[in-house]
C-alpha cells in the first residue's frame, strides 16, 4: 500500500498518518479530507502507547481535568496543555436517579452533560483539536460551516488562540446562537439556505484563492477535527470507574460524533484500559431530519438526503456525511436508530429540567425522547448501565421551549393574593 506525500512532517503526537476509511490508503499527515484513491473520507491513524495499561491510566488521572489529559490518544503537541486553549472536557456524568424512576430505569442511567464546556456545547471539543492541526499546517484563519453551536465554539477558540475567524450560518438561525457566534469579533456570515448549502459553499471556497490559509475545522481539517469526540468515550469510562457504559444514546447530526465515540471505546478495549465486553450504540434524530433513522428501519445501506424541518437546527443536516458508518455501528453493536417529534423533543427537555435540573438545548431532548421511547419499545434495556448525551445548553434554543413555559401565575404583592392563586401549601 502506497503511502502518500502532502504535508511537511508535523508533531501531532501518537498521530502517525491519514488512512481513508473506505480503501485503507495512507497518506502523511496533512490538511486533506478525501482519499486521492477512492475518495472515501480520511481519518487519523495512530501509533498509540503500548506497555502497562495501568501506568497510562496512571497518566491520565494525573492529567489536567480536560480533554488534555488525554494527549497520548490525541492527535496534538505533547506541549499541547501550555497553549492557550479554551480548554474544555471533563464535564460532569450525572447520574440521573430521578430521570431513572420517571423511566423506569434500574440499571443506572447518567446524564453526560457537555453543557458545562466554554461555550456550552460538545463543539469546544472538536474545535480545539481542529485549533491544534491549524497552528501545525500553519493556518491563520479558522473557519467552518455550521448549524450554531459550532460557529460560537470555532470564534471563541479562534479568539483564544490570536486566529482570525470566518465562519459560516444558514440565515434563520436561532438568534442565541448567532449572537453567541459573532460576540466573539470574527466575521460571522449568514447564508441563505440550508446547512447542506453553507457546507457546499464552503467546500468551494476552499478551492479558491480567497480561502488559502483558512483552516475549515468540519472540511479541510475535518480528520482531525473529528478525533475531539472521542474524549466523550473516554471521559465517561473513566467517570464510570474505567468501565464501557452498556449502552449509549447520541444524537446524529453529520453522524460523526458517534462514529468517533464507538472509536473511542474500541481503543480503550485495545489499549486494556477496560474490559472487552458488549456494549450498544443507538442513534437519535429529530423526525423533521431524520435520514438515517429512515434509513435503519428500512434496512437500507444508503442514507438519502432530506430537507431538514425540525426544531432541532444543531441536528438538521440533511444529508449526514458519516451516516452509512451510524448505520454500521448500530447494526454491530446491536443498537438503533430513533427519532421523535418535535412535540416529543419538547417535552424530553422539559422531563429533563424537571427530573435533573438539567436545562438541554433541543439536541439533548432528541437523545432524551429517543431513550424514553426506546424504552417504551423495548428496544433498549432498562436493567443496564446507560448513558445519555446532553449536547449543548438550553438557554441557546430558548424559542423551543418559550411557548409552552413561563410563569405559573402574576399576582398583586400580596399574601391573599398569592393564597387565591393556589400555589401556596
Amino acid at each position: 500500500m502506497a503511502v502518500h506525500t502532502v504535508a511537511t512532517t508535523v508533531a501531532l503526537g501518537p498521530a502517525a498518518g491519514l488512512s481513508c476509511r473506505e480503501c485503507g490508503e495512507r497518506f502523511d499527515l496533512g490538511p486533506i479530507f478525501a482519499c486521492a484513491v477512492c475518495f472515501g473520507p480520511l481519518e487519523v491513524a495512530y501509533e498509540l502507547p503500548t506497555g502497562d495499561p495501568e501506568a497510562l491510566r496512571r497518566r491520565i488521572e494525573a492529567g489536567p481535568e480536560n480533554i488534555w489529559r488525554y494527549a497520548p490518544l490525541l492527535p496534538v503537541p505533547a506541549d499541547v496543555a501550555d497553549k492557550p486553549s479554551l480548554n474544555p472536557g471533563f464535564t460532569k456524568l450525572v447520574k440521573a436517579d430521578n430521570l431513572a424512576r420517571e423511566l423506569g430505569v434500574s440499571g443506572g442511567l447518567y446524564v453526560k452533560d457537555d453543557s458545562g464546556n466554554p461555550t456550552h456545547s460538545f463543539k469546544d471539543r472538536v474545535v480545539a483539536i481542529a485549533v491544534e492541526a491549524a497552528r501545525a499546517f500553519g493556518f491563520t484563519t479558522l473557519s467552518c460551516s455550521s448549524t450554531g453551536n459550532l460557529a460560537g465554539a470555532v470564534g471563541a477558540a479562534a479568539a483564544r488562540a490570536g486566529l482570525k475567524s470566518c465562519v459560516f450560518i444558514p440565515h434563520d438561525l436561532e438568534a442565541g446562537k448567532v449572537v453567541m457566534a459573532a460576540v466573539y469579533g470574527g466575521d460571522l456570515v449568514g447564508i441563505e439556505g440550508t446547512y447542506d448549502d453553507v457546507n457546499r459553499f464552503c467546500s468551494e471556497l476552499i478551492g479558491d484563492p480567497l480561502g488559502e490559509g483558512w483552516g475549515f475545522v468540519n472540511v479541510n481539517l475535518r480528520p482531525y477535527y473529528g478525533e475531539g469526540s472521542k474524549t466523550l468515550a473516554y471521559e465517561i469510562c473513566e467517570q464510570l470507574g474505567w468501565r464501557l457504559p452498556d449502552q449509549i444514546v447520541v444524537p446524529i447530526a453529520s453522524g460523526s460524533q458517534l462514529t468517533k465515540i464507538d472509536k473511542g471505546l474500541k481503543e480503550l478495549i485495545a489499549l486494556g484500559l477496560v474490559e472487552d465486553r458488549p456494549y450498544k450504540i443507538f442513534g437519535a434524530q429529530a423526525e423533521g431530519c431524520s435520514p438515517v433513522s429512515r434509513a435503519f428501519k428500512d434496512g437500507h445501506d444508503v442514507v438519502r438526503p432530506v430537507k431538514p424541518d425540525t426544531i432541532a437546527k444543531s441536528l438538521a443536516i440533511g444529508n449526514p456525511a458519516d451516516g452509512p458508518y451510524v448505520l454500521d455501528i448500530a447494526r454491530r453493536t446491536g443498537g438503533a436508530v430513533e427519532d421523535v417529534t418535535d412535540a416529543q423533543i419538547v417535552d424530553a427537555i422539559k422531563l429533563l429540567a424537571r427530573t435533573e435540573g438539567i436545562f438541554a438545548e433541543t439536541a439533548g431532548g432528541v437523545t432524551v425522547g429517543v431513550t424514553k421511547k426506546l424504552i417504551e419499545s423495548g428496544v433498549l434495556d432498562p436493567s443496564l448501565t446507560t448513558v445519555v448525551l446532553n449536547t449543548g445548553d438550553g438557554l441557546k434554543t430558548l424559542d423551543a421551549v418559550a411557548p409552552t413555559t413561563g410563569p405559573s401565575a402574576t399576582i398583586r404583592p400580596s399574601l391573599d393574593a398569592f393564597r387565591a392563586a393556589g400555589l401556596a401549601g
